[in-house]
């Protein structure tokens, strides 16, 4: 059976090279004579992988030696919790609002601080990125928090925004690895694997050693203090083995293409391809502002409901897979991440084509 291109916003698209090694690799890793899967996380070979991983992504993002890397468990979503327990001191967080998981971060911080919504797309459905120059900052707050791609809504920060010298907390789940970031830009960055990354299972915790501290609140569950993690190399209790080695292979196969530079033109070539042919196209309409596109999430319509649901059937069919927008605002959505070939969105344009001198009249 041959793969189909799967434009799902995760669990999302592998490289099938790392597929590849990982089926190689499933019975006996390296001459050990078991599974990844089996390995003890207290084993050498275990902490050979770890080590390794934690180093490639060091490499790939040019990580400063006074930040910690930690493989967590939980997903993105535990660490709307963790951020303000860990960085609470004033009791105050300003939180930029640009679609549904900012949402979530900014009600799950008011359990445990004030915090404030100090800019908004909602206006416009989150179809832009707002202007982050000049922010109201509140002058106490620990921390001002954004996530920087957007999944659902298909935007992205185009600039770092101004903190005015507080600490810059970003969720970079859907964009990690798509191109440079400069990590000393922020306090804390942190992902959910399962987009750019690997399977399910690890979100990874990029912070600047000063912010792990021992004097968190005396409610923080032991599970979700920095310091508990930092201290113990991310293996407090036992973690995610199998899908932290699937990242390390990820971040090899990223080395391999030349780093992030060189990922950040596939990407920008690849969605170039797609949104051309929308700004071009009788029959479909992207839905977002240009200015604030994504390169990883692309949503567009086709300003019929019954015909967006007969795109996504016919094109299930064509062998492109996921194609149907977040349930929150329908339509379609195409996640071209790092893994995608550019064959993949060649493939999807051409059904495009196809489908609006069908139905475009």
């Amino acid at each position: 059976m041959s793969r189909v291109y799967n434009f799902s916003a995760g669990p999302a698209v592998l490289p099938v090279d790392v597929l590849k090694q990982a089926a190689e690799d499933m019975l006996d890793y390296k001459g050990c004579g078991m599974s990844v899967m089996e390995m003890s996380h207290r084993s050498q070979m275990f902490q050979n992988i770890i080590d390794e991983a934690e180093q490639d992504l060091r490499d790939l993002m040019n990580i400063p030696d006074n930040y910690k890397v930690l493989f967590l468990q939980g997903g993105a979503s535990q660490q709307f919790s963790a951020v303000p327990m860990n960085l609470v001191k004033n009791g105050v967080a300003d939180y930029i609002i640009t679609g549904v998981w900012a949402k979530k971060a900014y009600q799950e911080a008011q359990k445990y601080l004030k915090a404030n919504a100090i800019a908004s797309s909602a206006d416009k459905g989150f179809s832009y990125i707002p202007d982050c120059s000049d922010l109201p900052i509140s002058e106490d707050a620990d921390y001002v928090y954004v996530c920087y791609n957007n999944t659902i809504y298909g935007t992205k920060f185009p600039e770092v925004p101004n903190t005015k010298g507080k600490i810059l907390v970003a969720d970079m789940s859907s964009c990690i690895l798509s191109e440079p970031v400069n990590v000393e830009d922020f306090g804390v960055i942190y992902f959910g694997v399962q987009k750019n990354v690997g399977p399910a299972g690890v979100v990874v915790a990029i912070i600047r050693e000063d912010l792990i501290r021992d004097d968190v609140p005396a409610y923080t569950p032991t599970m979700l203090k920095w310091k508990t993690q930092a201290d113990a190399g991310s293996m407090y209790n036992t973690p995610p083995c199998y899908t932290i080695y699937i990242c390390g292979l990820v971040f090899k196969w990223i080395k391999q293409l030349g780093g992030l530079e060189a990922m950040k033109a596939i990407n920008e070539k690849k969605a170039k391809i797609l949104y051309d042919f929308l700004d071009q196209s009788k029959l479909f309409k992207g839905t977002v502002e240009k200015e604030s596109r994504s390169l990883m999430n692309v949503p567009f319509v086709t300003g019929d409901a019954e015909l967006d649901k007969k795109f996504v059937a016919e094109s299930k069919a064509a062998g492109l897979e996921n194609l149907k927008g977040h349930r929150s605002v329908g339509g379609m959505r195409a996640s071209i991440y790092n893994a995608m070939p550019i064959e993949g969105v060649e493939a999807l344009v051409a059904f495009m084509k196809d489908f609006e001198e069908r139905y475009g009249k």
